[in-house]
Formats: structure tokens, sequence, C-alpha cells
């Protein structure tokens, strides 16, 4: 009973249309940045390396490399903050987690491309 009055009261904060991206896969997360009274949009671009949890509370981690070191990001997917997930480039991968990545330099970073 207590699972179905969560997962009403969690529809409604929903995405009608989440986007559609895969562990490995190289997006640009535009996401929505509040400055004063002025509203701009700033892209963060990289790998994700994860997905976790589900519904509402569903979120994914995003890793690049600034300057040599790797920064990360972590987005909850149905955020309304978030205006866009782009992906640019999809990787074969064969984990669901890929924090190996995090000890890795140069190119030894690089993952091979999906072909469509």
């Amino acid at each position: 009973m207590s699972q179905h009055l969560m997962n009403l009261v969690e529809k409604s904060s929903l995405r009608e249309d989440p986007p559609v991206f895969h562990i490995g896969d190289t997006v640009d997360v535009h996401t929505k940045i509040l400055e004063g009274t002025k509203e701009r949009i700033q892209v963060f671009s990289g790998t994700v390396i994860a997905r976790s949890g589900g519904g509402a509370r569903e979120m994914f981690t995003v890793r690049r490399i600034v300057a040599g070191e790797g920064v990360e990001r972590k987005f909850p997917v149905h955020s309304p903050r978030i205006a866009k997930v782009e992906v640019k480039r999809s990787s074969v991968v064969r984990r669901a987690k890929l924090y190996f990545l995090r000890d890795r330099v140069g190119k030894a970073v690089r993952l091979k491309e999906r072909r469509r």
C-alpha cells in the first residue's frame, strides 16, 4: 500500500520526456543556472560513468578531465534544472559502472565507439 502511494506522489515530479542515454555515452548536459534575476544555460560535457536510483530519485554521474584533474558531477534525471541531455558519442561498454576510468589517464580513458 505505501509503495503504491509513493508511486502516485512521485508521478507528478517525473518528466514526460526523460532523456535517453546509456552508460559510456559522451554527453552534453545543459543545466539552467540562476544568477541573481537572470537565468542562463551552462553545459557540462563528459562521459556517463554511472546511473543509480529509480523513479524520481534517479541520478547519473558524468566525468570529464579539466586541466589534468578529473571532475565528476551528479545530476538528477528528472530535474527541471536540466534543460536537455545531448548524446555526442556512444561507446561499447560491458559494465554498469565505469569507476575504473578514475584510475586511468590520457589515451587509456578512451572507450571504443559503438556503431549505429
